[in-house]
């Protein structure tokens, strides 16, 4: 069974909470657009930390988000140091987060599954007839 590391998780959730906000009134570069923060995974020495963001709504070039975002990570890894207050701030590395995008492809493809599967059984059910 994984060891807990409550004091990572507590800094992964401030952190999701702190970027969402440095991003949006902070980073000026029009690439990044509206996004959102969807999860930051932080490495249990607190020097990492994996960052997923999806465009708000599906609105903008997630490549060019990323981009711009890899672009403001020092400015942003600098801004998280000061305002946690930590000793060694982590290493952003920004993500494109296809969770969302997938769980709607498998959504669908399960509905048009079910929909197949009575269409199919509405034209072979001997009681219909």
């Amino acid at each position: 069974m994984p060891r807990e590391y409550p004091r990572a998780r507590r800094v992964e959730e401030q952190l999701k909470r702190l970027l969402a906000d440095l991003i949006r009134r902070e980073v000026k570069d029009p690439r990044v657009g509206l996004i959102t923060i969807t999860s930051a995974e932080v490495s249990r020495d607190l020097t990492h930390a994996k960052v997923y963001f999806t465009p708000f709504a599906g609105i903008g070039d997630p490549a060019a988000a990323l981009e711009a975002l890899r672009h403001a990570s020092g400015f942003l890894r600098h801004q998280v140091r000061n305002l946690m207050r930590l000793r060694v701030a982590p290493e952003l590395d920004f993500h494109i987060d296809d969770s969302v995008e997938r769980g709607a492809r498998l959504s669908t493809l399960i509905h048009e599954a079910v929909e197949s599967d009575r269409a199919r059984h509405v034209e072979t059910d001997p009681e219909k007839e």
